[in-house]
């Protein structure tokens, strides 16, 4: 069918299987999800939590342009790894769906059925001939009877943890949290775990700030609350 050899062969259409099972455009797009910076997701006692950090580049960048977290509703809210361009437009998708079913049935979207709504588009974008898999991961965080967090993938994949990474070092991460998470934890403890697994992928000489971390919870409230800088920086000591 095609002109090449070995992976060559596979890696020209998006619906073409290789000869071990795989999808090569999703792969390369989960590799593109996983350069991205780290995000990390906690369940505890009262809520969940969403941290990240923005990592700024450039001391000219102005840093709230950096998007990293996306507050879909009063209680959902995404945070991606991967190119922030492919996850804007899963935002706007996202919420529009939100939006439509307030409309609809006059109460706030279940956290599963959007993340659903997020996991089939994304796995549509892998069989279509003329498109490409969407290069971004989201650790999704919401609050309808108790929090709920999960993660989906480029391929469409999505799946509920107690605490999850997405990014850079996520499987060193990953061991972290198996080894540190406890279903009693606290906000206070839940935010020290997840600075504690956000400086792992840091290099010698560098350390975080306030100014480049996001922390955003959701409790019963059903509220997304996001910290400035001022909040965060007792959590650093």
């Amino acid at each position: 069918m095609y002109p090449f050899s070995g992976a060559a062969a596979y890696d020209r259409a998006i619906t073409v299987f290789s000869p071990e099972g795989e999808l090569y455009q999703v792969k390369y797009a989960t590799k593109a999800a996983e350069r991205g910076t780290l995000g990390v997701g906690i369940v505890y006692n009262d809520g969940v939590l969403l941290a990240a950090d923005k990592r700024v580049t450039s001391k000219l960048l102005v840093s709230p342009t950096l998007e990293k977290l996306f507050i879909i509703d009063d209680h959902i809210a995404i945070l991606y790894s991967g190119l922030v361009g492919d996850a804007r437009v899963l935002a706007e998708y996202a919420r529009d769906i939100a939006e439509q079913h307030k409309i609809l049935y006059d109460e706030p979207i279940p956290v599963e059925r959007l993340v659903k709504e997020i996991a089939k588009i994304k796995q549509a974008y892998t069989q279509y001939g003329g498109t490409r898999p969407f290069g971004v991961s989201f650790l999704i965080a919401g609050y309808n009877e108790h929090p709920r967090l999960f993660e989906t993938q480029p391929s469409g994949t999505l799946l509920e943890y107690k605490a999850d990474a997405i990014g850079n070092r996520k499987y060193d991460v990953m061991e972290l949290l198996e080894k540190e998470w406890r279903p009693d934890l606290t906000r206070d403890e839940a935010i020290a775990l997840a600075i504690k697994a956000l400086r792992i992928p840091l290099e010698e000489g560098d350390e975080l700030t306030p100014e480049r971390l996001i922390l955003a919870y959701i409790e019963k409230d059903r509220q997304v609350h996001v910290l400035n800088p001022e909040d965060i920086k007792p959590y650093l000591g």
